[in-house]
């Protein structure tokens, strides 16, 4: 598996962070997929080759077995999780959800810590605080717009018609406008908002915490929640750093999401089969 550094986004991820989360995300799906068929299990390498730095996982069909019954749940998940960016609906989410949306994280050697009501509302400043810094950078607004303004048919970027309506007021945790209109109710609910940290910083690490953060999200979908990024406090490096000081020091903050259950949103785009595989005279092997 290869990352794509024509997908990078140089303002919001100048260290090509996210763009690691992304692939680590789409290495758990495929993993995922291979458990599921029940004809393998997939042994995977990580970031095996030290010369080709966009080459970061190498996966080998090895030693057959019976499915998983678990990764079955997840795979069937796959083409269902989407990114719902409404405001969410005042739900109480189980105790016992929660506990599998840890257990997703720390499966995949990243870690979902518990949040009290100090640190959420320190958090919820956090995301303002970076919300404000973006959109005061020339570059990330640039960036932003070639992202979200794209024709329909376009198989990139976030569309304004998968947004969904902004909330009346820009007090709770939605703050990103991708020019969706009518604005709707009011954001007063409380969303379950967690945090995926790794203990450490490395690609390797940021890979992993991917490969979590899909398997969380999966694992909200199979449970019936809808997910939303939340990403200012880990774009932005001087916030990313206080949030990292608000988890107590030792876990490095990869991904904030949003958990909860929204209006129905069309899906974003997906680049078809043909755009994501290489053909072997393309490989440097």
């Amino acid at each position: 598996m290869h990352a794509d550094p024509e997908r990078a986004l140089p303002a919001a991820d100048a260290d090509q962070r996210e763009l690691l989360l992304s692939c680590g995300a789409a290495l758990f799906n495929l993993r995922t997929a291979i458990h599921a068929l029940g004809a393998a299990h997939p042994a995977t390498t990580l970031l095996p080759r030290r010369d080709d730095p966009t080459l970061l996982a190498v996966v080998r069909p090895f030693a057959a077995r019976k499915p998983d019954r678990r990764f079955v749940e997840l795979a069937d998940a796959i083409p269902r999780r989407h990114t719902n960016r409404t405001p969410f609906e005042a739900i109480t989410i189980p105790a016992s959800v929660v506990a599998e949306l840890r257990h997703a994280a720390e499966v995949e050697q990243a870690w979902l810590p518990r949040l009290n009501p100090r640190q959420l509302e320190q958090l919820r400043e956090l995301v303002h605080k970076g919300h404000h810094a973006q959109v005061a950078d020339p570059a990330f607004l640039a960036e932003w717009r070639y992202w979200t303004a794209r024709d329909r048919d376009s198989r990139d970027g976030v569309p304004e018609y998968a947004a969904g309506a902004m909330p009346s007021d820009n007090g709770g945790w939605v703050l990103r406008d991708f020019g969706s209109h009518p604005r709707g109710r009011t954001d007063d609910s409380e969303p379950l908002v967690v945090v995926i940290g790794s203990f450490d910083d490395t690609r390797m690490d940021r890979i992993r915490a991917g490969q979590a953060m899909q398997r969380v999200l999966l694992t909200a979908t199979v449970a019936g929640l809808d997910a939303s990024f939340i990403s200012q406090p880990v774009e932005v490096p001087a916030i990313r750093t206080e949030l990292r000081s608000l988890l107590g020091g030792g876990l490095w903050p990869q991904i904030v999401l949003r958990l909860g259950q929204g209006a129905p949103v069309p899906w974003t785009p997906r680049r078809s089969l043909a755009d994501v595989l290489l053909e072997p005279h393309q490989l440097n092997a």
